[in-house]
């Protein structure tokens, strides 16, 4: 470690007990995935944890909020490696070099985050809006990716709700029942699932972005569509493991806000 960033007198945690308990909780090695997400442990540092950091993209400006923060273990939902195999140069350089100078860890985890029953980023939007008795639906990679819950209430309640969860603006586009009777939640980009959704009875579909015809296919399926913004519903994930591990293993954590506008 050309740094060293470790605190005399602060707890310290073994990155590979963080990293075994992690893989274990969100079962990295059971739930499928695309390749890129490279899910789990991508960068390890010298051994040891004593302050986590949780964001959604790991990126330069994450990272160098990181080492203002001392962050030695750094937990995303988005990792390092989303372009595929490609050459240490430019930007991939650069992160790496922070990583490596300032002895920072990074984990990753995509789909097992999106989904897990207790910090997850559906269960976690699902319980910010009151919503209970979820049930698992919508199969990608050979596990369900969406939650489904029988709600009744206005949808201007709802709307309101949910802008209270997600602290911002949500793109409202209001074709389905005044009063909601089915509720589908899939974070991030699920946009374009609009017609399998629908298939499933729900009339009022929460995510973050979609494509433009999905907004049309709203109105033709006479739904609900409510859009939050892909980076504002998958805070909630990274927040709670973090908040969870830092609980289990008696450190601290902080949460690196760099939101993306989408």
């Amino acid at each position: 470690m050309s740094k060293n960033r470790k605190m005399h007198g602060a707890q310290t945690a073994s990155l590979s007990n963080i990293v075994s308990y992690s893989d274990d909780f969100l079962r990295i090695r059971d739930v499928g995935d695309w390749d890129n997400a490279l899910n789990g442990l991508q960068i390890e540092n010298s051994g040891g944890v004593t302050r986590l950091g949780a964001a959604v993209d790991v990126s330069t400006r994450v990272l160098t909020e990181a080492t203002k923060k001392k962050v030695d273990l750094l937990i995303v939902h988005h990792g390092l490696f989303w372009p595929g195999l490609q050459p240490v140069r430019k930007s991939l350089r650069r992160q790496l070099q922070i990583a490596f100078e300032n002895d920072i860890a990074l984990y990753s985890a995509h789909l097992p985050l999106d989904i897990h029953p207790k910090v997850g980023n559906n269960a976690q939007l699902a319980a910010a809006l009151g919503l209970k008795s979820a049930q698992p639906f919508l199969e990608e990679k050979d596990q369900p990716v969406g939650l489904k819950m029988r709600a009744s209430m206005p949808r201007t309640e709802l709307f309101r709700k949910l802008r209270k969860a997600l602290n911002g603006p949500v793109k409202i586009f209001d074709f389905g029942p005044k009063q909601t009777r089915s509720i589908g939640i899939v974070t991030g980009a699920a946009g374009s699932e609009i017609y399998r959704v629908a298939r499933e009875n729900i009339d009022t579909f929460i995510t973050g972005e979609a494509p433009h015809w999905a907004a049309v296919a709203a109105e033709e399926l006479g739904m609900n569509l409510l859009l939050g913004g892909h980076y504002a519903t998958e805070v909630f994930g990274v927040k709670a493991l973090a908040g969870h591990l830092s609980k289990r293993f008696r450190i601290p954590w902080e949460f690196i806000d760099c939101p993306t506008g989408l």
